[in-house]
């Protein structure tokens, strides 16, 4: 025992003799380093103090201090930032579901707030707000200059009260005002419903409710089809969907695939990587999935729609998602506050990042803008048939069964007709899983 603690002894001291002499002017360069580290320390000690003597109202150190650490945080990306607080515990609240607002996820753009997504059901989305839209003023003040979390600051607001936005939006010659009500949002992560044959589940967000919503949605559905030979696909719906948990992404991506790997994450350090693979089960029994996506779809929902683009096992269908491929991990700080800071990017797995690029669609399909509602809406007349002759002849090929299958078949082919003036991307990822079930081989 003695002769391997001496041995192991021996060799750390031979290796730090070693190392001293040939790494001396790596270990001055450091001590340089630290120096004006803590030079620049002391000029920010001598900022703060002055600040506080000498300028021309008295202010708040510790909102000076937030301040500071703010500036810091949001120089590195637009994503990292201090929670103070009451932002920390209203992020935590979030992620359960439920809180005050407009119902907007936004980011910040050449000093503007840019909205990724409205979500679903929400003041901002029942208002008309839209993906890309730019936010420039808030009840009249301008929202340039100011951090992320001071512009959130100004549209925060008790519910009920009125807020009025300035709108940039791209195809409008001018800058537009929005009323919105504040309200309390109540997500709900996945809405699940059934049009003609198809499942179409709708993710609003990523948030601890969403895997279970998704499961069970799914399950009733498919026993409301009377089974899943009844069903002919499943539309995954993640337009406008900014995102959230990491570990909620990871398990509806794994939802779907029964092996393989669904995202990797890699930070400064490679040792800190990280890699995660799906577990045997697909919720969707092998039947067909259509993802679709838009600019309004970010983060996690890139994570869905890149990891079963990847596998193949659904056809990504709709316009370039948003493009955020960074990982923030949220750190509690002294004084119930926290710090929101981007540690890594993920990637696919096939290996490519989403950072700045998003994720392009198998199959790109945009979404026509409304139209305004004509005032007198004009009536198509309807086209006269056979059926419709008096005294004609009777199908005799058909049992009234087979005829009557064929009016069902009709009228859900009609239903998804007029679903196209409606929502035209969701009708083609109907008319896609309709076409891959009419070409399945037979069991």
């Amino acid at each position: 025992m003695k002769k391997v603690v001496l041995a192991g002894l021996a060799g750390t001291l031979a290796g730090i003799i070693a190392t001293t002499q040939v790494a001396g002017p790596l270990v001055a360069q450091e001590a340089k380093a630290n120096s004006n580290v803590y030079e620049q320390l002391d000029l920010f000690g001598d900022i703060f103090e002055r600040i506080r003597a000498q300028y021309v109202e008295e202010v708040d150190a510790g909102e000076l201090i937030e301040a500071a650490i703010d500036g810091m945080l949001t120089s590195l990306d637009p994503h990292s930032s201090y929670l103070s607080p009451d932002d920390a515990a209203q992020m935590r609240v979030q992620t359960r579901g439920e809180f005050g607002g407009l119902g907007i996820e936004v980011t910040q753009e050449e000093g503007f707030v840019k909205v990724v997504s409205p979500i679903d059901g929400t003041p901002a989305d029942e208002a008309g707000i839209e993906a890309g839209d730019f936010i420039t003023h808030v009840d009249g003040e301008s929202v340039l200059g100011l951090t992320l979390d001071k512009a959130v600051d100004l549209m925060r607001g008790p519910v009920g009260s009125e807020i009025v936005i300035t709108v940039v939006r791209e195809g409008e010659d001018e800058p537009f005002d929005v009323s919105i009500i504040r309200d309390t949002i109540k997500l709900t992560a996945v809405r699940a419903r059934t049009e003609g044959t198809s499942v179409v589940l709708r993710v609003t967000t990523f948030n601890d409710q969403t895997y279970p919503n998704l499961e069970e949605g799914l399950a009733k559905q498919v026993e409301a089809a009377g089974g899943i030979d009844k069903v002919n696909g499943f539309v995954l719906d993640l337009r406008n969907n900014p995102g959230g948990l990491l570990t909620q992404a990871i398990k509806v991506s794994d939802a779907f695939l029964d092996s393989g790997e669904i995202v990797s994450t890699r930070g400064r350090n490679p040792e800190d990587g990280e890699r995660f693979n799906a577990t045997l089960g697909d919720l969707a029994q092998g039947k067909p999935v259509v993802v679709l996506i838009n600019g309004g779809s970010a983060s996690a929902s890139e994570i869905v729609a890149g990891a079963l683009q990847d596998h193949r096992r659904a056809i990504v269908v709709g316009t370039k998602s948003f493009g955020k491929g960074s990982v923030q991990t949220v750190m509690p700080l002294r004084g119930d506050g926290a710090m929101r800071l981007t540690t890594a990017r993920y990637y696919t797995p096939s290996g490519r990042s989403i950072q700045a690029l998003g994720v392009s669609p198998d199959i790109v399909v945009e979404q026509p803008r409304r139209q305004p509602e004509a005032e007198e809406e004009r009536v198509t007349p309807r086209s006269r048939s056979e059926a419709d002759l008096r005294g004609r002849l009777n199908n005799d090929s058909l049992s009234e069964d087979e005829i009557r299958q064929i009016e069902e078949d009709r009228a859900k082919a009609e239903a998804t007709a007029e679903l196209r003036q409606e929502d035209y991307q969701l009708a083609y990822a109907i008319d896609i899983l309709k076409g891959l079930s009419a070409f399945a081989p037979a069991d």
